[in-house]
């Protein structure tokens, strides 16, 4: 059944949820990007990430951009999903799917969505370095998360 969802959950990002979110026999295009936590940062050994956000305000924003996206954007669905809390390797930390018609238009408006979700949304990021150090930082992908 599709519709849009926009959520901060604080354990594993269900892939097929997000999925069946976005099911609809009138979209021949869905695009879906999955962010996951790297080994690496600027050339530093990483372990993880530790993600923090204020949820009700971050949900907020989400809508606003998957509100912005409908607008700009012949598409029928947005899902949006941001992990918190701690992060091993090769988790995924941030899901953004779009179905629309078609194709080109999935993958403008999933672009898009992604690069505003880390521009616009209010989450911030702490790496968790090899040594065991930890340090909030700003990822220059990132826009305004710290």
């Amino acid at each position: 059944m599709a519709e849009d969802a926009y959520q901060i959950v604080d354990g594993p990002i269900d892939v097929a949820a997000a999925l069946a979110r976005l099911s609809d026999p009138s979209c021949g295009g869905l695009a879906l990007f999955l962010g996951t936590v790297r080994n690496e940062f600027e050339g530093r050994p990483s372990q993880g990430l530790v993600y923090e956000a204020y949820p009700a305000m971050a949900e907020a924003a989400m809508a606003a951009i998957g509100r912005a996206l409908k607008a700009a954007y012949p598409i029928r669905h947005v899902v949006m999903v941001h992990r918190v809390g701690r992060l091993g390797l090769e988790e995924v930390s941030v899901l953004v799917g779009v179905a629309a018609p078609h194709r080109e238009a999935a993958f403008a408006a999933c672009r898009e969505g992604i690069d505003r979700l880390k521009q616009e949304v209010p989450i911030w990021k702490k790496e968790i370095w090899q040594d065991g150090s930890e340090a909030w930082h700003h990822d220059p992908e990132a826009g305004m998360q710290t």
